[in-house]
């Protein structure tokens, strides 16, 4: 398959040389028609030169003679009858009557007559006018002749400059022709190699063009498909990120939730068999295993509410029913909810005493949150701080690290160095919706080692 500055380079080579031997074969044709039609109009001209001349016959021979070696013409002076009466090249005593001469007839006829024929006297082809005149009231006929040979040879050398001169134009055409050839065919390759690389990689350059306006338009538009398919490209390798991290969060998650229920169960279906399979189990032990079921299963009640409540949260279609909370009455009450699991911490509130708007149990839920975080991830005590604008919980515990902070508070993001949130990854989550749904904000302060503080502003 050719290329296309190939295909057009062939084209024009074709068309070039068809020109050139049609207008070359017109070229001849048209110039030599030309020349033999001004040949004529010399001939005839120098005829009509010559009657002027000749008042009468005297001298006549010397007259034809001389007027021969200055045009280089054969000259004949025919009279009515078609006798000869002079000639310039030969002996007029030996040639033959010319009354049935083509050119005499038609002289005859029309006053002038023409003929191309082959000379026997001269052994020569010659173009023959002849002209009717009149001389001392007499009717003669006045031929001159001129020999095709060498008219053939002038028209040759006209005809070769005419050629060359296309040739010559021709020429040219074809080396600027060629020229836009060889910058199309730059300018296609360009576009070739920007789409080769642009179908596999991003193009190492931009496409310019200002050798037409077709190729400007291309190039402009290539340039634009191309910063769209590299848009889509960056996009496409953040949504695939994006998935592999929600993929990864999703393992975890599930994960997580395993595991989170799988210990409620086992001790639910431990603690079942046992009472179960022993008949003698005293009514005591039979009691606090039958405690332990309870609890478990409210833990389980617990982790799944808590699941609801982030769906909920998520979809915005947790409601909110608000009323005046007493801040430091409702942590003494979360306080003494966590005693019970954290028996040997000591949670300390202080600051000012402080009420304002807002759902209760929702409220009590996004700070116990923060309250067992800091007992999880911390051995010393947990301050409560309540300021007139803001809450905030304070630990001395193995804080977060910088590149966690930002993520810390999305659901099911579960920090791996730490496990923080170990349960479910939704602690920070729920805490930071709640807050959202008051229109409260959480800011958190942490550094690696030192602590953490958790300040809601209301």
């Amino acid at each position: 398959m050719l290329k296309i500055h190939q295909l057009f380079l062939r084209t024009f080579l074709s068309i070039f040389f068809l020109i050139l031997i049609l207008l070359s074969i017109l070229t001849y044709f048209w110039s030599k028609n030309l020349y033999i039609n001004q040949v004529e109009k010399n001939l005839i001209q120098n005829i009509d030169t010559l009657s002027i001349v000749l008042k009468d016959l005297k001298n006549i021979d010397t007259i034809v003679k001389d007027l021969n070696a200055r045009i280089n013409h054969r000259i004949t002076i025919i009279d009515e009858k078609g006798n000869v009466i002079a000639e310039s090249d030969e002996d007029k005593s030996q040639m033959e009557n010319h009354s049935n001469r083509t050119e005499i007839l038609q002289a005859k006829d029309k006053g002038i007559g023409k003929s191309i024929r082959f000379s026997n006297t001269l052994d020569e082809e010659l173009l023959y006018i002849a002209k009717k005149v009149s001389i001392n009231k007499n009717i003669y006929f006045i031929r001159m002749a001129d020999y095709t040979n060498k008219m053939i040879s002038n028209f040759l050398k006209l005809a070769m400059q005419v050629i060359g001169l296309i040739f010559i134009f021709l020429t040219i055409s074809f080396t600027i022709t060629y020229m836009i050839s060889l910058k199309i065919k730059q300018e296609t390759q360009n576009i070739l190699d920007f789409l080769t690389q642009l179908s596999s990689k991003k193009p190492s350059f931009e496409l310019k063009s200002d050798f037409t306006y077709e190729f400007h338009k291309i190039t402009k538009l290539l340039n634009k498909v191309s910063t769209r398919l590299t848009k889509k490209s960056k996009e496409k390798s953040k949504q695939n990120a994006r998935l592999k991290l929600a993929n990864k969060q999703k393992d975890e998650i599930i994960s997580a939730i395993s595991h989170e229920f799988k210990n409620p169960i086992a001790v639910i279906s431990g603690y079942s068999e046992t009472i179960l399979n022993d008949d003698e189990l005293p009514s005591v032990m039979k009691k606090k295993f039958l405690n332990k079921i309870i609890n478990t299963s409210h833990r389980m009640t617990y982790l799944i509410d808590k699941l609801r409540l982030s769906v909920k949260l998520d979809e915005n279609k947790q409601e909110i029913n608000l009323c005046n909370v007493n801040l430091n009455s409702l942590c003494e009450d979360i306080i003494e909810e966590l005693s019970h699991t954290y028996k040997d911490r000591d949670i300390i509130i202080k600051g000012i005493k402080k009420e304002i708007q807002a759902d209760s149990a929702l409220l009590s839920m996004a700070i116990s949150n923060l309250i067992e975080n800091a007992l999880k991830y911390s051995d010393d005590d947990v301050i409560i701080d309540i300021q007139e604008d803001n809450l905030s919980v304070i630990d001395n515990g193995i804080g977060i690290q910088e590149e966690d902070l930002e993520n810390i508070k999305d659901k099911f993001y579960r920090v791996s160095s730490n496990g923080w949130d170990n349960s479910l990854g939704l602690g920070l989550f729920i805490v930071s919706s709640i807050l959202k749904l008051h229109n409260f904000n959480l800011n958190i302060e942490s550094k690696n080692n030192i602590g953490s503080k958790f300040t809601i502003f209301y």
